[in-house]
């Protein structure tokens, strides 16, 4: 008996020592230095490229330990691939520092949108992948904002974009239409890393990779994905590891310059944040980030359509400022609302402006002080037409410059038609119909077409409304 004792203990002494030299190899920085910059420029979608065929590694119980307690709905696998993530990115300690610091106003916004569509809470923790909480962030092809969405996929959940409004950059209704993303597909798709993966390159490719394999595991499907998508979910995992392991790592929490308390109203009137911001006595870059969506400062509420304001937590002594301008001051602005065209950088590269008679064609002549907004407004038309129209690489414009504008075809109205009719392809998702039809959004297709699900059938006819 003593010497089965004996011998266990001098396995678990083994044990111990063997797993103690594994931690220690694990620290040391076996990837090429050119991966130590993850984020480039403001192009934050892109995730930083690893080795495809990393160093093989004995498991590292102590980081599968922390990620099996971690773990709830969405399941955080611990592998090779994972370990790369976690070691670039618990190296970057100011940058999650700050992610910790922004957590604090953000993540109880994620929650609740998330816990209102029955989202597992580790999802938010993609946002810091996709845009490092970034409101304004921007990638290489034009997804915009926290969530970093698409202009069709945004439209498709019901995002407004226009030229007063960029919803894509307003942190509580992006979180809701990444929501509505996510509900879809996992119902599609059966499983979150695959849901997940679906989030960064479209439920279709993941659908063509499971077919590919023959198999629903993302592990399994991971070679037949986009290059991007394959480090996707592990640097998603590795982010929920740091994130809730930051002091294991040496990482100390940056404080906010975000007010943590806020409150909220709704208008019927156009108010300029500006304005709002002198009454407040604050910073006008401190109202803006309250509210980022705003593209021209100025809150475009009607009596149709309110919109909402968030400000710093109101003492008595604001009130009667505050009053005035929600109430009585006048913003001297159009109030036309313009609908934004796609921003969509492959989209627009494929785009060819059309030849047209020259009698439509107009020149604008640039005046001190004005700018691409400020032209297109004047003229009914959207700042990037105009920049496309003119080979136009940034908004800054020169007084006396030459602007070409193209007169827009007016074609005679056509009696309305209620719907159209669209036979499902393979490969289809709502999402994808969506964004093919002006005005069409996946729940309107899902109630005009009585749909319990998201899932669909090759052949299936839709009713589309036109809107």
């Amino acid at each position: 008996m003593i010497k089965k004792l004996l011998f266990a203990s001098i396995c678990a002494c083994l044990g111990y020592i063997s797993s103690a030299s594994a931690q220690q190899t694990l620290k040391l920085d076996s990837l090429p230095k050119i991966h130590n910059n993850i984020f480039i420029n403001t192009d934050t979608v892109a995730v930083p490229a690893v080795s495809e065929n990393p160093l093989t590694m004995g498991q590292n119980f102590i980081y599968k330990l922390r990620l099996d307690s971690i773990a709830k709905a969405v399941p955080l696998p611990y592998n090779e691939y994972v370990q790369q993530y976690i070691d670039i990115y618990s190296k970057r300690k100011d940058m999650f520092g700050k992610m910790i610091g922004l957590s604090s106003y953000y993540f109880p916004i994620f929650d609740k949108a998330l816990k209102d569509y029955n989202i597992p809470q580790e999802i938010k923790y993609l946002t810091i992948v996709e845009s490092q909480m970034n409101p304004h962030a921007i990638s290489r092809v034009g997804a915009t904002g926290i969530w970093q969405f698409m202009f069709g996929t945004g439209k498709a959940y019901g995002l407004k974009m226009d030229n007063f409004v960029d919803e894509r950059k307003d942190p509580i209704q992006a979180s809701y239409a990444a929501a509505a993303y996510f509900r879809d597909a996992f119902e599609e798709l059966g499983d979150w890393l695959l849901a997940i993966a679906a989030y960064n390159c479209g439920k279709g490719n993941v659908k063509r990779a499971i077919d590919k394999a023959g198999s629903r595991d993302f592990w399994v499907i991971r070679q037949f994905l986009p290059k991007e998508t394959r480090n996707y979910v592990p640097a998603f995992i590795a982010a929920v590891y740091v994130m809730n392991y930051s002091g294991k790592h040496q990482i100390t929490a940056q404080a906010s310059n975000m007010f943590l308390k806020t409150d909220t109203v709704q208008t019927t009137r156009f108010v300029s944040l500006a304005t709002l911001a002198k009454a407040l006595n604050i910073e006008e870059e401190a109202m803006m980030a309250l509210n980022p969506s705003y593209k021209k400062k100025i809150v475009n509420g009607t009596d149709d359509e309110p919109k909402r304001i968030i400000m710093p937590k109101l003492r008595d002594i604001d009130y009667a400022g505050i009053y005035d301008v929600l109430n009585n001051q006048e913003v001297d602005v159009s109030m036309k609302v313009i609908e934004a065209s796609t921003d969509d950088v492959r989209d627009l590269r494929k785009k060819k402006v059309k030849t047209i008679a020259a009698s439509s064609v107009v020149y604008h002549k640039v005046t001190a002080g004005q700018n691409l907004n400020a032209v297109a407004d004047k003229y009914g038309v959207e700042v990037q037409d105009l920049r496309v129209w003119n080979g136009l690489k940034s908004k800054t414009l020169v007084p006396g410059q030459k602007l070409k504008i193209y007169a827009k075809n007016r074609t005679p109205l056509k009696a309305p038609s209620s719907f159209l009719s669209y036979k499902v392809k393979t490969g289809d998702t709502l999402s994808d119909i969506a964004e093919k039809f002006d005005g069409a959004t996946v729940q309107s297709i899902r109630r005009d077409n009585r749909l319990s699900k998201a899932g669909l059938q090759v052949g299936m006819i839709l009713k589309i409304n036109k809107g």
